[in-house]
């Protein structure tokens, strides 16, 4: 069966992941690659030891052909923010061996998660496709890149407390810590945050924001679907955020049906895609989290990056 040549590779790995799973993955990914030469022309591999390693590894990456990270959306978003420091054309493709509770950018690849010898083999038979990121910068001087998800308000909310909680090592994963996070946050009676949103210099609209989440994928929290419709390649960002303020209930129903992107009919939320978008909080600072990450500010500029990263999907990727 014919396979991808990786080049020179570099594998990037999270040994804490999935609760310690990863570093048994990194010890299987080490013994295949060092079984199987012939794929590629020399191999790497370096597990992180700390928060930002794997961004401060990924700079170095410009005389690297293949970046393979293995690890959850965290250690993926670090190393896209490390391999966006170089120059477009020394950038390596990337590749995943999701290990982690979300797995969202995963998801959008196709890949299969948290199961280290399909994901791999997945690499090795698949298809290297250009995909798009976001950029947000914001009033506090900070800036990322949107590999997956940016968002705003009680949803930020639910991404830092789950990661909160998988920091304090709970026992549960995915959609399961999402919900549990999403049914604590949502019932707390929050009458959203004061914001203008503009997409592509259009005029402002006035809301009062629970949710306001602008993706590169479909999904984030381990699989909710909040741009159904959302792809990595078409130029765009998908955005999903509310227009009215529902009732608890409502609002609980809502966050239920957006497992399976079913809120996208409501009338209490509006679905669209943009190039640019500016959004800009009135009074208290909102929650805010780029991939699970948190970020500072109250105003805030997002635009998309067309063409920015080389990826490896699997070859049933269907787009």
């Amino acid at each position: 069966m014919a396979h991808l040549r990786l080049g020179r590779t570099l594998v990037l790995a999270n040994p804490t992941a999935r609760s310690g799973k990863g570093a048994a993955a990194a010890a299987f990914v080490q013994r295949f690659f060092e079984s199987y030469a012939s794929i590629t022309t020399s191999f790497d591999l370096v597990l992180t030891e700390r928060r930002g390693h794997a961004t401060q590894l990924a700079t170095k990456t410009q005389d690297v052909d293949t970046l393979v990270v293995l690890g959850g959306d965290g250690i993926i978003h670090e190393a896209v923010g490390g391999v966006m420091t170089l120059p477009r054309h020394s950038r390596p493709t990337l590749a995943v061996i999701p290990m982690g509770s979300g797995n969202d950018f995963a998801r959008t690849l196709h890949t299969a998660v948290n199961d280290a010898e399909t994901a791999l083999a997945q690499i090795i038979s698949g298809k290297r496709r250009h995909i798009d990121l976001g950029l947000v910068t914001s009033d506090a001087g900070e800036a990322a890149y949107v590999a997956q998800t940016l968002s705003f308000g009680l949803d930020a909310a639910i991404a830092l407390d789950t990661t909160r909680r998988r920091e304090a090592n709970t026992r549960q994963r995915g959609s399961a810590l999402f919900a549990t996070s999403g049914l604590k946050i949502f019932s707390s009676g929050s009458q959203g945050y004061p914001a203008r949103l503009s997409i592509d210099g259009g005029t402002p609209q006035e809301l009062q924001t629970l949710v306001m989440a602008i993706q590169n994928g479909p999904s984030y929290g381990g699989g909710f679907r909040v741009c159904p419709d959302a792809v990595p390649t078409d130029g765009l960002l998908d955005i999903c955020y509310n227009v009215l303020v529902p009732s608890t209930p409502r609002l609980l129903a809502l966050f239920a049906l957006a497992r399976v992107g079913k809120h996208a009919s409501s009338s209490a939320v509006r679905l669209g895609r943009l190039t640019r978008a500016h959004v800009e909080f009135v009074g208290e600072e909102p929650p805010c989290q780029v991939d699970g990450e948190p970020l500072l500010g109250r105003s805030f500029d997002v635009r998309v990056l067309p063409d920015a990263l080389d990826v490896i999907a699997p070859a049933i990727c269907p787009w």
